[in-house]
């Protein structure tokens, strides 16, 4: 992606149009697919069912994008490799995931979405043990032949290729737009099919299809806030799109301190809540997107700071102890500790804490209309904070794990991969 997109040409980013045209149908297809077959009548709520039509609006408005037409040499110029396209690095398997390598047979589908299907299996489930540290199962679909570099340099770009980049641009940030408020819609989806069954926790397929919808979801708004970035920003010596390649650690966690007890002593009507020890070298940078890890950071934090107010009383400000944030650099990964003593996980609850949905606090309700992004909705008591930080990490081939001391606190690590060089998971 850092390849591809630096200083991009009318050409490049014309290719990566034609990339997203080919690819985005094919991962909305198979989710649009899982929500119309998901077990237990899950896909008969009335928010999944708008969740539904809004991967099935997107899904239209991509396949019938109007094509561009190019002069002969163009399309030749485009079809020619670049010079150094042999020096493209390998990707290797997401060390955080285990991919099986079994060949699922091909639904037997009918209308549009039968040729974005092919080779899509339903029932693509994922396991986990007994303490909820392990890793998901994903099959990974077989990676395409076909690159989309091309020799781009020295050429002079029709006006109607700049056109055509500029409307389809524009598409994507209104199907992004469109599917801001899915991971809430989607809880509330839940939250409606729980009060339906009068179930007080989620069976472990939906459990599987929620990690297999979000984990894609994060994919598709990678792929599509990249395109976007790459099309409207103006050039950063740091960034590629959303990528920085510089991404300051220490820059990042400081700030998602701030941000979390900011929203901490708001909540508990703090003047000053529990202290945050920052041990982190202040040169630490690594190429990563700055928004997933402050997320990843922000959503943990947020629980500690929680669990210590909590254990010790809001009217204890002298009392708190200090939550301990360490940052260390292996040949590896970046790992990140947040230590906190606000009382630990009893440990027959460990297995539930990364099950979506699974919280201690009362009226778990959505305003019917909520509009906003995963990064602004109100997670808080909804579960949904560990399970997804954890696909986050794991998406660039990272990973979340937790240690808990019932009675003391809680350990978390986060586990960044520095290598850059892990492949997609794909779902």
């Amino acid at each position: 992606m850092v390849l591809f997109g630096q200083n991009p040409s009318q050409g490049t980013l014309l290719k990566a149009s034609q990339f997203l045209l080919e690819e985005l149908p094919i991962r909305l297809a198979h989710r649009i697919k899982e929500l119309d077959q998901l077990p237990h009548n899950l896909s008969d709520m009335p928010s999944i069912q708008k969740v539904k039509n809004w991967y099935g609006q997107s899904f239209e408005e991509l396949i019938a994008f109007p094509p561009i037409r190019l002069p002969p040499h163009i399309r030749q110029a485009l079809m020619t490799p670049p010079p150094d396209y042999h020096q493209l690095p390998e990707s290797i398997p997401n060390p955080s995931l285990v991919y099986t390598g079994d060949d699922y047979p091909a639904l037997d589908l009918t209308g549009s979405l039968s040729k974005y299907t092919n080779g899509f299996n339903n029932n693509n489930n994922s396991n986990s043990n007994n303490n909820g540290n392990a890793n998901t199962h994903h099959k990974m679909r077989i990676p395409m032949e076909r690159r989309y570099y091309a020799n781009t340099s020295g050429i002079t770009w029709p006006p109607e290729i700049r056109d055509y980049n500029r409307r389809f641009t524009k598409s994507l940030e209104t199907i992004k737009k469109r599917h801001d408020p899915t991971v809430t819609t989607v809880a509330q989806g839940v939250l409606e099919w729980k009060r339906s069954c009068k179930a007080r926790n989620i069976n472990l397929d939906v459990q599987h299809w929620l990690d297999r919808f979000y984990m894609s979801r994060i994919g598709i708004r990678f792929l599509i806030g990249q395109h976007i970035a790459l099309n409207t920003l103006q050039p950063h010596p740091d960034y590629v799109g959303i990528i920085c390649t510089r991404s300051n650690v220490h820059e990042i966690v400081h700030e998602a301190i701030e941000n979390s007890r900011f929203v901490c002593e708001e909540h508990y009507a703090m003047f000053k809540g529990p202290p945050v020890q920052l041990i982190c070298p202040r040169d630490l940078a690594f190429p990563y997107v700055p928004g997933h890890l402050s997320h990843i950071v922000f959503e943990l934090l947020k629980n500690s700071l929680r669990a210590v107010v909590e254990r010790f009383g809001p009217d204890k400000e002298d009392m708190f102890p200090p939550i301990k944030v360490i940052v260390v650099e292996g040949k590896e990964d970046i790992t990140i500790k947040i230590s906190d003593e606000g009382g630990g996980i009893p440990r027959s609850a460990i297995p539930l804490i990364w099950t979506y949905m699974y919280t201690t606090m009362e009226g778990q309700s959505l305003e019917q209309d909520f509009q906003a992004s995963d990064f602004k909705a109100p997670m808080a008591g909804f579960g949904y904070g560990l399970p997804l930080s954890r696909l986050y990490a794991r998406y660039f081939g990272g990973d979340l794990r937790l240690i808990s001391m019932d009675g003391f606190g809680t350990d978390v690590y986060i586990h960044l991969n520095k290598l850059s060089s892990s492949r997609e998971p794909l779902p």
